[in-house]
């Protein structure tokens, strides 16, 4: 008898055991669980960290324009062989790119390997600059990356006041952002919904008469992003008279931007627009 009660004392103890191991369990989920339950900020950038600079570049292109996928060592484009520019250019900007030390290597080239691509004298006289949209600054962190920015099939005519005003003005910004924020995903070119009223060249190339930038930044605690819509010509009153958020410049565009984070992510970053805090935290460090 002695024995039998001492086995089922045993029995008794490994099935509480059992029970509180079961329940331990249940509690660290649940702990888990509540956990991830935040604003939407910090939800966006857990899922974003997971997510790769291909993904958060990828753009689903406006149905309407034609489009060929380039894929250069530091940017991807989507070439528009008929209109002979960009429908969109997209990159990762990082800290560590924004301190490369490779000279600007000012020759442009037309890719010969894509068809429709202009040719440099096609600008020539023409009064436009030669607009580069992913720019030289941001490829200066190998030999390759930069000779392929001055590749035409990045380059779009815009006017001199434009080029060397407040769109060169906001690239400089996204690069203090990417030595703030780590990296940035940054996506621009022409609006091309809008009727084309002028070409230049022998190839016949579309001049915009507006262009778009929208900016991510996926791994700060609370990510934020932000779009622009500029003219092509001077920007009476600066950048932030062309601040918009990411689903103006959808609407306007017809693309769709960063359609691959979860719709609670892009909701939340494609509503938000707050120029002044984000051109105060764009600011070069003293």
């Amino acid at each position: 008898m002695k024995r039998n009660k001492k086995n089922k004392f045993k029995s008794q103890v490994k099935y509480a055991t059992y029970l509180l191991t079961i329940v331990t369990a249940i509690w660290i989920s649940a702990q888990s669980i509540l956990s991830c339950a935040s604003t939407p900020g910090s939800t966006a950038y857990d899922d974003n960290e997971s997510a790769t600079a291909e993904q958060l570049m990828d753009v689903e292109t406006n149905p309407a324009l034609e489009q060929q996928i380039i894929h250069y060592s530091g940017m991807t484009i989507s070439f528009n062989t008929r209109l002979h520019i960009p429908n969109w250019v997209a990159w990762e900007l990082t800290r560590d790119e924004t301190e490369g030390e490779e000279p600007r290597e000012d020759k442009f080239t037309c890719d010969e390997s894509i068809p429709g691509c202009a040719d440099d004298w096609d600008y020539k006289y023409s009064g436009y600059d030669r607009g580069h949209m992913a720019p030289a600054a941001d490829m200066k962190w190998s030999e390759k990356s930069m000779k392929e920015s001055f590749m035409l099939t990045n380059i779009c005519p815009q006017a001199p006041d434009l080029n060397r005003g407040s769109w060169k003005k906001l690239e400089e910004k996204c690069r203090y952002l990417a030595q703030k924020d780590s990296a940035i995903i940054i996506i621009c070119g022409p609006v091309l919904t809008d009727p084309i009223k002028e070409y230049i060249g022998d190839s016949r190339v579309a001049v915009p008469e507006r262009f778009f930038k929208v900016i991510l930044s996926p791994y700060k605690d609370e990510p934020t992003a932000i779009g622009f819509i500029m003219p092509n010509s001077k920007v009476e009153g600066g950048m932030q008279t062309c601040a918009v958020t990411i689903d103006s410049v959808e609407t306007v565009t017809g693309h769709d931007f960063f359609h691959l984070l979860p719709t609670e992510t892009q909701e939340y970053i494609e509503t938000q627009c707050h120029f002044n805090k984000w051109s105060r935290y764009a600011t070069k460090n003293k």
